[in-house]
């Protein structure tokens, strides 16, 4: 069953930086581009980041500049460099393969448990 385990989220200070980290279980992550996305409290889930196959990378606009998404095949893992946290990133962040773009989508239903990011003083 293919799974992702995301990990590396916690509570920081606005302007502050964390690494979140995306592990899949059950399927080599080689061949598929894999996305972040976030779902703040009342909001619909969005994609902010995604990074494909072949290492071409995508934002969208509201972390453009301030976050790095990045991949380590051997390690089945998707990384994502967070800085310059704001206080409208808090969220729970979550990977899965993706469609990068643009818009970066997905139509992958088994989500993971996510992990929380809270950016706050």
């Amino acid at each position: 069953q293919v799974q992702f385990v995301e990990s590396g989220g916690g509570l920081v200070q606005p302007g502050g930086s964390l690494r979140l980290s995306c592990r899949a279980s059950g399927f080599s992550l080689d061949y598929y581009a894999i996305g972040w996305f976030r779902q703040a409290p009342g909001k619909e889930r969005e994609g902010i980041s995604c990074i494909s196959e072949d290492g071409d990378t995508f934002y969208g606009d509201s972390v453009k500049g301030r976050f790095t998404i990045s991949r380590d095949n051997a390690k089945n893992t998707v990384y994502l460099q967070m800085n310059n946290l704001k206080r409208e990133d808090t969220a729970v962040y979550y990977c899965a393969p993706s469609d990068c773009g643009a818009t970066i989508r997905t139509g992958f239903s088994n989500w993971g448990q996510g992990t929380q990011v809270t950016v706050s003083s």
